[in-house]
């Protein structure tokens, strides 16, 4: 998401908070053309690396775009909705992951 200026990503470790995942990632970005292109980075970069997708939902509105990889869940944003929404507060016990090489 770096390389189409994601803005604020985090990474959260929530495998001790709940069985939906292992991980959350969140970014989000200035408007719907740079959301989408965001998630379009992310499943060709998780498709390289051999992670199948499950589940796409929000692609067309692009307010909040949630990719579902099974252990990963990763949250792509309008900066608004990402506001709105603050799934960090909402998943607050987890712990924070500084970058993806500390996964």
């Amino acid at each position: 998401m770096e390389e189409k200026k994601g803005e604020d990503i985090r990474i959260i470790d929530i495998r001790n908070v709940s069985i939906l995942a292992d991980y959350f990632i969140i970014a989000d970005g200035n408007n719907a053309n740079q959301v989408q292109a965001m998630a379009d980075n992310v499943e060709e970069e998780l498709t390289k690396a051999g992670h199948e997708c499950r589940q796409i939902e929000g692609y067309n509105t692009a307010s909040w775009i949630l990719m579902d990889y099974g252990d990963i869940i990763v949250h792509v944003f309008s900066r608004e909705d990402r506001l709105f929404y603050d799934l960090e507060r909402i998943w607050r016990d987890g712990k924070q992951i500084e970058s993806v090489s500390d996964l």
